[in-house]
């Protein structure tokens, strides 16, 4: 058993020493239905390999690319070729810019009236751009950028600026792309077109059912119907998903984007059901599980037989762990071996336990509401650990389920009212997805995407 252990290592090693991206994950054993990368009893080096060789990476393992500069300035300013720019900083006030640029105490003043009378540059956000045009030293344009189609813009008009928003015109196109994991979802996406913000856009939509860091293998496919967002015929973003498919292992899933008379909107499959699950199937993106659920576990620690209760998640120090549902949290402090520790309570019936944290997040506190998806503390050793792992408990009533295999419930799909609009909505978007066989793109619609993208219906800000 050692030699067949070093065995599978030495292959890892050569695996990785090969290609980069991948990167088995080696998980601790519990029985013959083990799925990736892991000495099972009862079977042969060779059917480990080939589960390991099955096993592909989620991870992105190129640089994440940059959004290109966008012309924030109305056309009715482009004339004008000295034009500069300058980004804001945390703490940042519009003083600290004006000094920082070279803007008199006297047009700075001017300027910060006219804001204040005409209601106009009231936040200021960190990150965002500001365009100002001098003339001989003094300032005669200056423009925010609120968004990629709304920008403030200030003219020096006599002894002061006058101020307006001026709205940008935009243009949505539809963009499609399909593709066949061979590397990764990260690499096969991106060659296919997608931007790494539409691939993680698309594995938040269908992340409540397929778990992408497990269960990608090579063969399984995607195809995405998307929004390009153009201003004075220039793409200048990504807009939302509308249509998307994984075929994973065999199974295909679909997921609509559908708005609603009443302005609800989400995802759902083909039938009109909630791709939104109450709760998510995991806390946080982990390395691998290096331990399961098992009621007659040696605690490796202790060294005795300890029920294990939950499922741990080896994770680097600082990895983010995201509450699964909607809840309140009933603990958040030390407690026995499970040093730093939060209890997530989701209604009458469902709780959650979160272990071995480095820190919480801020504002966690008892009583506190929580959002699913939000930030509550950070993967750490604290507690009765061996290194730095998630410790996560799923109870129902009181008792302990395995978080991997336990049946989840469903959130609401498509109220009855609105499923005859649901169908009129969607039915183009499932009719394109159906036409894309094989990598083609439906007729009229652009084959690839750029690389800057946003997620939902915000665009990019």
């Amino acid at each position: 058993m050692i030699a067949g252990g070093a065995g599978l290592v030495a292959l890892a090693v050569s695996l990785l020493m090969r290609s980069p991206v991948e990167t088995p994950t080696v998980m601790e054993s519990s029985g013959p239905s083990e799925r990736i990368g892991v000495r099972i009893p009862g079977k042969s080096l060779d059917y480990a390999r080939d589960q390991l060789l099955a096993r592909l990476p989620f991870e992105p393992r190129v640089p994440v690319s940059s959004a290109a500069a966008p012309r924030m300035l109305p056309e009715t300013s482009l004339q004008h070729e000295d034009w500069q720019t300058t980004q804001i900083r945390p703490g940042d006030t519009l003083s600290l810019i004006f000094n920082r640029i070279g803007v008199t105490d006297r047009d700075a003043q001017r300027v910060l009236q006219s804001a204040k009378s005409d209601g106009v540059l009231r936040t200021i956000m960190a990150g965002q751009t500001l365009a100002y045009r001098l003339v001989n030293g003094e300032l005669h344009e200056l423009a925010y950028e609120v968004d990629r189609f709304k920008t403030v813009l200030l003219k020096k008009s006599g002894d002061k600026f006058d101020g307006e928003v001026v709205e940008l015109k935009s243009d949505i196109r539809l963009a499609a792309a399909s593709g066949e994991i061979t590397r990764s979802l990260f690499l096969d996406g991106q060659a296919a077109g997608l931007s790494d913000r539409i691939i993680m856009e698309f594995t938040e939509i269908f992340g409540w059912d397929v778990d992408f860091v497990l269960e990608m293998r090579r063969g399984d496919q995607f195809k995405v119907i998307y929004e390009e967002i153009y201003r004075s015929g220039e793409k200048v973003s990504n807009g939302r998903i509308l249509g998307a498919e994984f075929t994973n292992q065999g199974k295909t899933h679909r997921a609509i984007f559908f708005k609603d008379p009443d302005g609800g909107e989400g995802y759902y499959t083909d039938k009109g059901e909630a791709m939104r699950k109450a709760f998510l199937r995991a806390p946080l993106n982990f390395s691998r599980i290096s331990s399961r659920f098992n009621l007659a576990r040696r605690h490796p620690i202790l060294n005795r037989l300890r029920a294990h209760r939950g499922v741990d998640y080896a994770a680097p120090m600082g990895t983010p762990i995201r509450a699964v549902a909607d809840g309140k949290i009933e603990f958040a402090g030390s407690q026995n071996g499970y040093g730093n520790v939060i209890i997530l309570r989701h209604g009458d019936s469902y709780s959650t336990l979160y272990g071995h944290m480095s820190k919480f997040a801020r504002q966690i506190g008892k009583g506190k509401s929580v959002a699913q998806g939000q930030l509550i503390g950070y993967v750490g050793k604290s507690g009765l650990a061996t290194g730095p792992h998630l410790h996560y408990e799923f109870r129902i009533d009181g008792v302990h389920h395995d978080p991997l295999t336990v049946k989840l419930p469903r959130s609401l799909s498509v109220e009855p009212g609105f499923l005859a609009e649901f169908r009129k909505q969607t039915q183009p978007t499932l009719a394109m997805l159906n036409s894309m066989k094989d990598g083609e793109v439906p007729a009229g619609m652009v084959a690839n995407a750029g690389s800057d993208s946003t997620s939902g219906s915000k665009q990019d800000m």
